[in-house]
């Protein structure tokens, strides 16, 4: 009930028919609320001084459980009734039964006389003239007599707390009373004085001790002489408990998005965003607008500096945007009010255009609110534009929320395009600088048509592929993606500004060559094309083709994907999922391809190897090896890395010149274990005999 619409109103509706009458503000200049819990007498006490109600509104308006004087306003406004309508109780009022065993309303209107209306929620309610309490001058008061499992509610903590939840931002002052104590220090004479009324309840001790008249009575009279003595000359002074009424004003913070912008100062951004959120810090950037028109409603919205630690738990609500009607309160968890991936904004929306009594079911139903979403996500992207401005201040705010603007292209289709300019990434030509896609456009060659990107876990991982080689060489730009949403992120950006965004880890991958270049690639394509047959032979379906690469410079070879399936990047990402699919694993695993680069000596001297005899079988081990070493450069998992290792440890003996049958050192103590045989292994085949 703290947090109903009707006081408010009701001062509203008085100031309104002052401003053609001042004379109907005599009976009471202040227009206010007033909290008045009592533990003593079980009572919460609100008090306004608004429009107050006759007899025939008490009836009307109390008298009907559930009538909702919002509703029929705003109803009666569509239809064309004037202002005078504001101020009637509605639903609000009847929740303080579920509080309260009995409800005391007395009320004075300018037009009537002083009325109480007082039910138990029975069926019945009362209504008469008010001859036994004081004279409010106008307005009205509200007395809630407790149910006993409900005294938390005359508790000053949780009345401050539902005050600044629901009505932190109510243009009237709110003020809470409580009784308090406090020490006093008095003399003697004083607390003799302040002492009479406890007198009374020390004379019944007195009479219980006159009844046990067989205590003998022992006075020490030297010593009170004596202190009486030392004393004559000044008053003792005594402390005694002194009870008080505090009043404290519970909603100082004014509603900073009433005022205009141009009038408030950085400072006084801060402050309010503290007091809205109980941040420590002060927020990075604000964004403060209204709208008018067919819709009519006022936000604040602010990105703070740091991301919190459960920024994308489950359990965490959807967001941090407060939904206001008329600067009351209605809810702070509304899904539908802005996107999932702007979740760390904070602020108010003040709407003047949604009933207070508003259920979370008509707010989904709400067309209203449709377009107050499409007008906060409009602003926030006006926002991180403004802030983009400010290359320190936006690198902060990249670094903490990157992850939601990758989350809003994955997710936004209508604002790919505007979140697209937002995206920085690390390239192979930035250094230390992360750049925008409409950076890498302008720095692009003349003849170069698409965006190169690749995908990894680190910076230093991506930079020392082997794919980018071939492009860094060239001076081909390519962009650094290292964060596990940039798979996600990639799949809807297919290009920017008209150019193809193009991972350089998946086959078709087209580079800027002249003729020279293509011709002197079919030569080398012709001459390692046997080799090429063989390899994919020994292979079989570990891969699905293998063929000459125009992407290596330094690497013997590499794995790259199909075009629509997933890079190793993907693959080791969905494979880290707990609650994986194993069914989307085989059908969406990355195809895998073999490039061989002909110019590297390796490849040179396999193939003259090949050539000579294909059937040797030397050769299928060492295709073997390079094709699981390429797997692991390339960003895979070895399905069998036992094998693999075998296969080195092997190498690495003939390189030692280790007979292959000679034991080690551990082995005279215990059973020598065979090495298990690799592929193609036999007596008459040695990877000593390549050189």
């Amino acid at each position: 009930f703290l947090s109903c619409d009707s006081q408010p109103l009701v001062l509203d509706k008085i100031r309104y028919e002052s401003l053609t009458d001042p004379s109907r503000l005599d009976s009471c200049k202040d227009l206010k609320i007033e909290v008045r819990p009592d533990l003593h007498a079980r009572t919460l006490t609100l008090v306004d001084t608004g429009i107050g109600m006759t007899k025939a509104d008490l009836i009307n308006n109390l008298g009907t459980i559930a009538k909702s004087g919002t509703k029929a306003f705003m109803e009666a406004l569509q239809a064309g009734a004037d202002i005078s309508m504001i101020g009637q109780f509605g639903v609000g009022f009847y929740s303080a039964y579920l509080v309260a065993d009995k409800v005391t309303v007395v009320t004075k209107h300018n037009d009537d006389e002083q009325y109480v209306w007082e039910s138990a929620a029975g069926g019945s309610f009362t209504v008469m003239v008010d001859k036994t309490n004081e004279p409010i001058g106008r307005g009205t008061k509200v007395i809630l007599h407790l149910k006993d499992d409900q005294m938390e509610y005359v508790e000053e903590r949780r009345v401050k707390e539902i005050v600044k939840k629901h009505s932190q931002f109510i243009g009237y002052p709110i003020t809470l009373y409580v009784e308090k104590e406090r020490d006093k220090e008095v003399s003697d004479d004083e607390a003799e004085e302040e002492g009479e009324e406890k007198e009374k309840e020390k004379d019944k001790d007195k009479d219980e001790e006159e009844q046990d008249d067989d205590q003998p009575e022992v006075e020490d009279i030297g010593e009170d002489d004596e202190e009486h003595d030392k004393s004559s000359d000044k008053k003792k002074k005594k402390k005694i408990k002194e009870k008080y009424i505090d009043q404290e004003e519970l909603n100082k913070t004014k509603p900073l998005w009433t005022r205009s912008a141009d009038d408030i100062t950085n400072e006084e951004y801060g402050e309010f965003y503290k007091s809205l959120t109980n941040d420590w810090e002060e927020h990075l950037a604000v964004k403060h607008f209204s709208v008018e028109g067919q819709l009519e409603f006022r936000a604040l919205l602010f990105v703070p500096r740091r991301a919190p630690f459960d920024l994308f738990e489950n359990k965490k609500k959807k967001n941090n945007i407060k939904l206001y009607v008329r600067r009351v309160f209605i809810m702070d968890n509304c899904d539908e009010l802005i996107p999932e991936y702007l979740n760390f904004i904070k602020g108010v929306v003040d709407s003047e255009d949604l009933p207070l009594n508003i259920s979370r079911e008509m707010l989904q139903q709400s067309k209203i609110l449709k377009v107050i979403r499409k007008n906060l996500v409009k602003k926030c992207l006006e926002l991180f534009t403004e802030l983009a401005e400010d290359k320190d201040n936006y690198k902060k705010c990249y670094e903490q929320f990157s992850k939601n603007i990758k989350l809003g292209i994955h997710e936004d289709s209508q604002n790919r395009k505007k979140l697209s300019e937002l995206l920085r990434y690390y390239t192979s030509a930035s250094g230390e600088e992360m750049v925008s896609l409409k950076d890498y456009v302008t720095r692009m060659k003349d003849n170069q048509k698409h965006i190169y990107y690749i995908t990894g876990e680190t910076k230093d991982q991506v930079a020392n592929s082997a794919f980018v080689e071939r492009l860094r060489k060239a001076g081909l730009e390519v962009i650094y993606m290292i964060e596990p949403i940039d798979e996600y992120c990639v799949q809807q950006l297919k290009e920017f500004e008209g150019k193809n965004l193009v991972s350089v880890t998946k086959e078709g991958l087209e580079l800027p060559e002249d003729e020279d270049e293509k011709k002197k690639q079919e030569e080398k394509k012709a001459q390692f094309e046997n080799l090429c047959k063989i390899m994919k032979d020994i292979l079989e379906k570990k891969v699905e083709k293998v063929t000459i690469s125009n992407r290596l410079v330094t690497s013997p070879c590499c794995i790259v994907t199909s075009t629509y399936g997933w890079t190793a990047n993907m693959e080791r990402i969905m494979k880290a999922q707990a609650l994986r699919d194993n069914s989307t694993m085989g059908y969406m695993a990355a195809k895998k391809h073999l490039e061989i680069n002909p110019e590297h000596p390796i490849m040179g001297t396999l193939r003259q190897k090949a050539e000579a005899d294909k059937n040797d079988k030397s050769v299928k081990d060492l295709v073997i090896l390079l094709f699981e070493t390429a797997l692991l450069s390339s960003g895979f998992t070895l399905d069998d890395p036992q094998t693999h290792s075998n296969r080195i440890y092997r190498m690495i003996k003939l390189g030692l010149g280790i007979d292959e049958d000679e034991p080690t050192l551990d082995d005279t103590t215990g059973p020598v274990e065979e090495m298990p045989p690799l592929e193609g292994d036999d007596d008459t085949s040695r990877m000593e005999e390549v050189d």
